[in-house]
C-alpha cells in the first residue's frame, strides 16, 4: 500500500503529537506541563518499527488523523 507521508496523528489524550516523516522517521510533541518537548525518532528495532506501521495503518483505537496546521500550532513552541 502507497502512502504519502507526511502524516500527522495525536493521542485520544491531546497529550502527545505525531508527524509521521517517512516509514522510518518520526517526531512526537509531548505536553509536559506548560513545555512542549520535541523528541525525534528513528526506527532501529523492531518494536519502533512496529509502532510506526500501527500508527501509520491501525491508528483508530489510539490516535487521531490530524492536519498539518494543528501539529505546527504545538511544533513552534517547542
Amino acid at each position: 500500500m502507497e502512502i504519502a507521508y507526511p502524516q500527522f496523528r495525536k493521542y485520544l489524550n491531546n497529550r502527545s503529537y505525531f508527524k509521521i516523516i517517512s516509514d522510518k522517521e518520526w517526531e512526537e510533541i509531548q505536553i509536559i506541563g506548560s513545555k512542549n518537548v520535541l523528541h525525534r525518532y528513528t526506527v532501529k528495532i523492531m518494536p519502533d518499527r512496529n509502532f510506526l506501521h500501527d500508527m501509520t495503518f491501525d491508528y483508530k483505537e489510539n490516535w487521531v488523523a490530524i492536519g498539518e496546521e494543528e501539529y505546527n500550532l504545538f511544533r513552534k513552541n517547542c
